[in-house]
């Protein structure tokens, strides 16, 4: 193997045409030479896998030579290195699966890896190769059931664990169903296995990682992943590298360790996210475990971003749970190094940083007082402005979860925060998410009479523009909705519902809705009604004087009579403040 400079020097010369050209000799030996100076220059960092794919020839040379290289000690296979859906494509569409099946039965076994190792690059996240592959034969035998037998305990370790790729990619891409029982039997298991510490350090990452992808949106494999083989506590093993021992006795075992540990805890903090993303005793089972909070808050600051990144995930995972909420999280302070996080790093931390403060942000979490002294007001309305969508949304989801039930002064903050420019640039944002959350954030903001009286009185005007707006949109139920709900806390309040009341245009959309097709709409429409007319209030007969000059004691007459019981129940109630 050359420098990377000699590599890069033949890149300049223009080298590849040439070796591929040379792939169309008849002379086997000089093929052979061709292939194993492409390999080279493939694996080497410095040479963009995009030089495989940008000339449309490579890929059907590469496959032609295929058939004849079968005798060689060097295959073409190691070079069909596919990033993303473009190359798998390229390469599907040239043949690749049928080209590289029959290669599983060679008598070589590092054919076969590479054989193994091209369908676990080709099935990654692609279900059109992921569905074709689970109907491949290869000697009258389906390739799910030859991945199987390579991944028992009497194969190599590499050939295990590279199966068990191959079928976790399969399981994810949706060709073969979670409780499968070769997933659920033998790739679950043996992912475990390579977890433990008698493995080799590359091999606990790879497992960790894969086993994480795995059971990743499957509840009943998270679970049945926890009770395998002790691994939660076994991936506590995962943080005690470098060891004491090494550093003071062998030099080259604690470079190994270095050069791995990142990669460990990214890998552990990876896998028990996947482990408590939704069971409540898995999280418990979790955060009992040796130190962990602290390994987590720690891993928050460390150097590596893709180590951050894992130990935010895990977080997020674990501020899911309510009762760790109230304890584990307030006892670490673990709010203090995640505001942090979020006053410098990239998107992708941010993203899953600022859905954990949503977390911590929840009524019920006692970290929300002291995360709104720090200041967090400011940086969730940044957020808000963000050209990333899903910043955007945990910057108003995180602003909603904070105006719940919030003093004056809080929402007071948040408006001016926000700015009245940007409150209905939100309203108006093209996704939906952002829309449903910007409702929501307004709904709790006019909460309570004396907090709706005093945002009205500011806000008012442009807040009943964005309303008619959405109202006469083309938007889903559920945004409507929730418009119509900001209406009837509108007008549940004192001063507040005079501006319904002078608004003939709202007045009659009101109408429209309660006479509308879905019964979700008709009975916000009836809420807002019920606010309005309750005779209990100063004004009320007034009120019920217009909105029965407007026909709406007209609808309530036949909403009375409904076939659905809550629409007739709120109609009957509407109708009662009429005749008390």
């Amino acid at each position: 193997m050359g420098t990377e400079n000699n590599v890069k020097s033949l890149l300049d010369c223009h080298i590849i045409p040439a070796l591929l050209q040379g792939l169309l000799s008849p002379d086997l030996k000089f093929i052979e030479a061709c292939l194993r100076c492409l390999r080279t220059i493939f694996t080497s960092p410095v040479t963009p896998e995009e030089l495989l794919y940008t000339d449309a020839t490579v890929i059907p040379h590469l496959m032609l030579r295929h058939w004849h290289s079968c005798g060689f000690k060097s295959s073409p296979q190691p070079l069909l290195c596919a990033n993303g859906p473009d190359h798998q494509t390229v390469l599907f569409n040239h043949g690749a699966v049928q080209n590289i099946a029959h290669l599983l039965t060679s008598a070589s076994y590092k054919v076969r890896m590479q054989a193994l190792k091209c369908f676990s690059v080709l099935a990654f996240e692609n279900p059109q190769v992921s569905m074709t592959l689970v109907n491949v034969l290869v000697d009258g035998e389906l390739l799910p059931q030859i991945f199987v037998k390579m991944l028992q305990r009497d194969k190599p370790i590499e050939m295990q664990l590279t199966s068990a790729k191959c079928l976790t990619y399969m399981c994810r891409a949706g060709a073969i169903r979670t409780d499968d029982t070769c997933i659920v039997l033998k790739t679950l298991p043996c992912l475990v296995r390579m977890c433990c510490k008698e493995r080799l350090l590359e091999e606990r990452v790879d497992g960790a990682e894969t086993l994480a992808y795995l059971i990743e949106t499957d509840v009943e494999l998270q679970r049945i992943a926890s009770i395998t083989d002790h691994l939660i506590a076994m991936l506590a093993d995962y943080f005690k590298y470098p060891s004491s021992v090494s550093a003071i006795t062998d030099i080259k075992r604690l470079d190994h360790d270095l050069k791995h540990a990142h990669e460990l805890r990214q890998a552990a903090f990876k896998l028990y996210a996947a482990l408590g993303a939704n069971d409540e005793d898995i999280r418990k089972k979790i955060i009992e475990t040796e130190n962990i909070m602290d390994r987590i808050v720690n891993g928050l600051s460390e150097s590596s971003i893709k180590v951050r990144l894992a130990a935010v995930r895990c977080l997020h995972s674990l501020s899911r749970s309510v009762q760790q909420l109230r304890t584990s999280f307030q006892d670490h302070a673990v709010w203090k190094p995640l505001m942090k996080v979020l006053q410098n790093a990239p998107d992708e931390i941010l993203v899953v940083a600022s859905s954990t403060l949503c977390n911590l942000l929840l009524e019920f979490s006692p970290s929300k007082e002291p995360i709104l002294e720090s200041g967090a007001i400011e940086l969730l309305c940044s957020l808000t402005q963000s050209d990333n969508l899903a910043l955007r949304v945990n910057g108003v989801w995180a602003l909603m979860n904070m105006a719940f039930q919030a003093e004056q002064k809080i929402k007071a903050d948040i408006l001016r925060g926000l700015s009245t420019e940007q409150l209905f640039q939100l309203l108006s944002d093209s996704d939906v998410n952002v829309l449903m959350k910007t409702l929501g954030l307004l709904r709790n903001l006019l909460s309570t009479r004396p907090h709706i009286d005093q945002i009205i009185s500011t806000h008012g005007k442009q807040i009943m523009q964005a309303v008619t707006l959405i109202l006469e949109g083309e938007h889903n139920v559920e945004v409507k909705e929730q418009t119509l709900c900001i209406l009837a806390n509108i007008a549940d309040g004192t001063t507040a519902k005079e501006l319904i009341m002078t608004n003939d245009d709202i007045l009659q959309k009101i109408k429209y809705y309660m006479s509308h097709s879905n019964a979700k709409l008709q009975l916000a429409a009836m809420f807002c009604v019920s606010n309005l007319i309750w005779n209990e209030e100063e004004g009320s007969q007034e009120r019920q004087d217009k909105l029965r000059e407007i026909g709406i004691v007209d609808i309530l007459h036949k909403l009375s009579q409904s076939a659905d019981p809550n629409l007739c129940d709120k109609a009957k109630t509407a109708l009662q403040q009429y005749l008390a």
